[in-house]
Parts: C-alpha cells; structure tokens; sequence
C-alpha cells in the first residue's frame, strides 16, 4: 500500500522522472560499460523494454486496477523472454559483441521477466476482481506455437546448436506478435488504453525499431544453412518480423502520438473504432 500511495499522482512530472532515470541509467551503460561501441543499440533495445514493463508495473499500483492490462500479453512475454534466455546465459551466437554482452544485456533481461511475472500475480492473484478475463480473450496457442514452426524452419545458426538456435528465434517471433492480445483487450473494451498502457506499447515499439536497426547492420554477420544458395532466410525472417511488429501496431502509434501531442503524457489514447479489426 506505501508504493501504491507513493505513485498515485501520474503527473508529467513523475513520468518525465521515470524517463529521465531511465535516460540516466542508459548513458551510464552506453559510456561506461560498452564504451560507446554501436552494438550496445541492442542492449538499449531491452533497456527499453524493460521501461516499458516498468511503466505498466507504475500503472497497475497507482491504479490499484488490472483493468486494461492483458495477461495473455504478459505470458506470451515472459515465454519469449524465457526462450531468448535459454541461449543468451550461455550462449553468445545472439548477445552485443561489446562488454555489455558479457552481463548488462542478460540482467535487464532477467529484471524484465521479473517484471512480468509480479504483473501476472498483480492481475490474475490480487487483482483478479478487476481483471477482464473475458475481454481478454485472444487466442494465444495458435500464436506460440506458430512461433515454434517457424522458428524451426527460419533459425539462423550463431549458437550453431540447432535447439537453442531455435529457441531463441521462437522468442524472438513470440515477442514480435505478445503486443496482439494487448490490442485486442483494447478493442474488445472501447478502443481506449490508459495513459502508462500507451507507453508501454509506445516503449515495446521503439524497443523494436533499435533492435531492428542493429540486426540491419549484423545482416552479413548472421548465418544460416541456406535453403537456396545465396538466399539468407534467416536474417531475411528477422528482419520481416521487426517490419511485422510496427505494421501491427501502426493504427495505434499515430493514435498515441496524437494524443501526447495535443493532450500531454498523462493523456489516454482513444481508438474507437479503429481497433475493430482486432476483435
């Protein structure tokens, strides 16, 4: 109840806060852990994500609400997280080549998923009164596994152990689509999301363009037992997967930048309509 009091006020000010230690903790790790080395974008990318899940943490206690967080959202997340974690503590195949690879990347990881897992108890323990189990209701198995047969058709081969090869791309692909019951809990309860909800989703987003961008630039660097000579699936699945996660949520970012721009950080996003196709 003392955390819950102590953050009830999402003003401007306490968000532009979290974004400014945020912001603090990223230029620590980028000067004096990777030196400024360019493949530490992708441990800023789940730095990112990391905020993003702060940010939906700060939003269920200030609230004392479950109401419009998705737990099929978050457990598709934490499956993804955990698929990616089988290789990335102790495998290097998939991890920045500079000294934030060796721990940072791992522990932002680790502090992620246990982010997720106090959110689920929030919502489906303490919160379960106001969680909207039946608004929630978007398929997610067909989603995860899905994910498993194409990973294991698509995966590259820098772990070259062909199981965590494939682990790593099912969390990869998991990840890409974990924003689609998010969406649908939105449609499915008038097409609005709360202010901290939006920038959840703004933060797995950008998370997303960083991550993108490095694998852009590793693209000759990532292999795979080619199928047809000279064409490299892999690279070519990861990188359609990231383009996949920003047409996903395209409606709702120029609804998000919208409603920050006219109306402040604090301000909810509302969709109406717009998200129907969801549900």
């Amino acid at each position: 109840m003392a955390i819950q009091a102590g953050i009830k006020n999402n003003s401007p000010t306490h968000i532009m806060g979290v974004y400014a230690v945020f912001l603090g903790l990223v230029l620590a790790m980028y000067h004096l852990v990777a030196n400024g080395s360019f493949s530490s974008i992708l441990t800023i990318a789940v730095m990112i994500q990391c905020l993003g899940f702060a940010l939906l943490t700060i939003q269920a206690l200030s609230s004392g609400s479950a109401a419009g967080i998705s737990a099929r959202a978050l457990g598709m997340d934490a499956f993804a997280l955990c698929c990616r974690l089988s290789s990335t503590l102790w495998l290097h195949g998939y991890l920045p080549v500079d000294a934030s690879g060796d721990w940072v990347f791992q522990a932002v990881e680790i502090c992620t998923l246990t982010l997720i897992v106090g959110l689920l108890y929030y919502v489906l323990v303490q919160q379960k009164s106001s969680y909207q189990s039946e608004a929630d209701s978007c398929p997610v198995v067909p989603l995860i596994l899905g994910s498993l047969m194409l990973a294991a058709l698509l995966h590259a081969d820098l772990n070259a152990r062909p199981v965590f090869d494939t682990l790593w791309m099912t969390g990869l692909f998991s990840d890409v689509v974990a924003v689609l019951p998010q969406l649908w809990l939105i449609a499915r309860t008038g097409g609005r999301a709360q202010a901290l909800t939006s920038h959840y989703i703004a933060a797995m987003a950008l998370s997303r363009i960083l991550s993108g961008l490095f694998m852009w630039a590793a693209r000759h660097d990532i292999t795979c037992a080619a199928w047809v000579s000279g064409v490299n699936h892999a690279i070519v699945a990861i990188l359609a997967a990231h383009v996949l996660h920003l047409v996903l949520i395209a409606d709702f970012g120029y609804y998000y930048l919208k409603a920050i721009t006219m109306k402040g950080l604090t301000s909810s996003v509302e969709m109406g309509d717009d998200l129907a196709v969801w549900v």
